[in-house]
């Protein structure tokens, strides 16, 4: 019993230091649905607006796990959705000069892991 408790205490450790990723890029905790303007997605790098999970990832989450969860100049310039716009543009960020814990110069524009000209909201719950 003991041992199996220590397993408890140490799984719930290492899942309340996960660093929490929105802060991590620019507006993280700003980022636009592409269905309502009005509404946060926030899971940025996951394909769910608010369901995380490593199977669940869409591209730009995908980048950002490659950048070792770290907002660098090359996954600022880098277009994740391919929509045409930069990361960093969709994110608030168009010089690529942020870094944590400051206030990006502008609002999020746009989702840079999801192509907001082929999306389809026809199956998207919302609310």
């Amino acid at each position: 019993m003991l041992h199996f408790l220590s397993l408890v205490l140490c799984v719930i450790a290492v899942v309340v230091a996960k660093p929490p990723y929105q802060n991590q890029i620019p507006n993280g905790k700003l980022v636009p649905h592409p269905c309502n303007s009005d509404l946060i997605w926030n899971a940025v790098g996951h394909n769910d607006a608010n369901t995380g999970g490593a199977q669940n990832l869409n591209p730009f989450g995908m980048d950002f796990q490659a950048a070792s969860h770290t907002w660098t100049v090359a996954l600022c310039q880098k277009d994740s959705d391919n929509d045409g716009f930069t990361n960093g543009q969709e994110l608030g960020d168009p010089q690529c000069t942020w870094s944590a814990g400051t206030v990006p110069v502008w609002p999020p524009t746009g989702h840079p892991g999801i192509d907001e000209t082929t999306y389809s909201c026809a199956n998207v719950v919302i609310g």
